[in-house]
């Protein structure tokens, strides 16, 4: 019978997950179709794979049989595509980044060791690394943590803070830091398809003692949290390259705590020598 490697990624999240939801989150699928895609698989191979349960979906003996399988098929996948490009015409590599950051200095150094390789960067979306190096969008990325490292070879860049964005007027604005027991019963937003690892750093979950922030306003991308600041709805918490330019009615302070990381990161199986000179370039242009 055919495989469709889509639907065999969607399996490996379940399995990995325990649980549809945070699978469909982490395929940037609804959970509804993810569900139905699971269920055509089962019946495809005449075997349940999940035990499905109040909290979630674990692998039966036939699943638990038919992970590792799934895993190595997605592992020659991902080869395979990458063999072809570096055996198909004038060699090329495709940088993404996140927003925020640049990757201009390693991009640049890659060109000019090699002037004839075609190095191309683009702009990726708050929660899209990850899956654009999976679906091979991309050959590399430079990107916050948390990602979803599975398949994934991640190297650390450096450490930035984070900031903390309140209006002028709010009775934290004249401070020149603030501390997490300073804004722990303020409101802190979500944004809509954001994974629950991502979602949990930028509301800084759990607090000590094991608790969640206020629940603020679900916003649709995180260039909507000035409208929500400025307009009293919510605190935010962003990076600290995000908050270099912000309008005038807010202000940035920094996070005296937890600050983020930035990473360079490749798929796994892809040993291009292009690819490993992009990450040595990160590591030596783009580290602080």
């Amino acid at each position: 019978m055919d495989l469709d490697l889509r639907v065999v990624r969607y399996f490996v999240a379940v399995a990995g997950h325990e649980h549809f939801g945070r699978a469909a989150e982490e395929c940037l699928v609804g959970q509804p179709s993810l569900s139905r895609q699971i269920r055509g698989l089962e019946r495809r191979l005449g075997v349940a794979l999940f035990r499905r349960t109040p909290r979630g979906a674990v692998p039966t003996c036939a699943g638990a049989a038919f992970l590792p399988h799934a895993e190595r098929l997605l592992r020659v996948a991902d080869g395979a595509v990458a063999a072809a490009r570096a055996a198909g015409g004038p060699e090329r590599l495709v940088v993404g980044y996140a927003p925020g950051l640049s990757v201009t200095g390693a991009v640049r150094s890659v060109r000019e060791r090699a002037p004839g390789v075609a190095v191309r960067s683009v702009h990726l979306g708050w929660n899209d690394a990850a899956t654009a190096l999976r679906e091979g969008r991309v050959d590399a990325v430079v990107a916050r943590m948390p990602l979803r490292t599975e398949r994934l070879r991640v190297t650390r860049l450096y450490d930035e803070p984070r900031m903390v964005v309140l209006p002028r007027w709010h009775r934290l604005a004249g401070r020149e830091s603030v501390a997490l027991a300073d804004i722990r019963d303020e409101r802190l937003p979500t944004t809509t398809g954001s994974t629950p690892e991502c979602s949990a750093h930028w509301r800084l979950e759990p607090r000590p003692g094991g608790g969640s922030a206020p629940e603020g306003p679900e916003l649709e991308s995180p260039d909507d949290v000035w409208d929500c600041v400025a307009g009293g709805e919510a605190l935010a918490v962003v990076a600290r390259d995000h908050g270099r330019v912000v309008p005038p009615e807010l202000t940035v302070l920094p996070l005296r705590e937890e600050p983020t990381t930035v990473v360079v990161a490749a798929r796994q199986g892809d040993g291009r020598g292009l690819v490993a000179a992009f990450e040595r370039a990160a590591g030596t242009a783009l580290s602080r």
